[in-house]
């Protein structure tokens, strides 16, 4: 029998509360679907440190080659996030979606590219066009708030049956 969402979801969701020096936003932008967010911006507070673990696979996508070169500067502004296209498999294009991303959003928030964190979820194989994403950056700055999780989860959904 299908279900419309996975027996897995979890009944009840806890609220998460904010954390101080995180604010955060989502967009419709239409990367793959329509009428559904599928881009989420965290910004964080100047000076926040940032660690990581990555793939030790030979073909990452461009966005874990860019947070794994980034990783080296110890710090974070902002972190990144879309659904609908996973900018793997996309050669000097995704390089150069990763990059246009990152200087938009650093260009806001007045901070090296290299503090701009990214994820990509979704399809794999096709060109992820930056400019949807990097249209949405004032209004997402614009709404960005510190209590907003459940948006968020929602946000970076692909074919999930319930929020992250």
């Amino acid at each position: 029998m299908a279900h419309s969402v996975s027996p897995l979801a979890p009944r009840m969701v806890p609220h998460l509360p904010a954390i101080d020096g995180v604010a955060l936003a989502i967009a419709e932008t239409g990367i793959r679907y329509k009428n559904r967010p599928d881009v989420l911006l965290a910004t964080l507070a100047p000076g926040t440190t940032v660690a990581g673990c990555f793939t030790l696979s030979k073909s990452r996508s461009a966005p874990v080659d860019w947070c794994a070169q980034s990783l080296k500067g110890g710090v974070a502004r902002a972190v990144v996030i879309n659904a609908g296209n996973a900018n793997a498999f996309t050669g000097k294009a995704g390089v150069a979606t990763v990059t246009a991303v990152a200087k938009a959003t650093a260009q806001q928030l007045k901070c090296k590219p290299a503090e701009i964190f990214q994820a990509s979820t979704g399809v794999i194989g096709e060109p992820l066009n930056p400019a949807p994403i990097v249209g949405a950056l004032p209004g997402l700055f614009a709404a960005a708030k510190a209590d907003c999780w459940a948006d968020a989860a929602r946000a970076i959904m692909t074919t999930d049956t319930f929020a992250k």
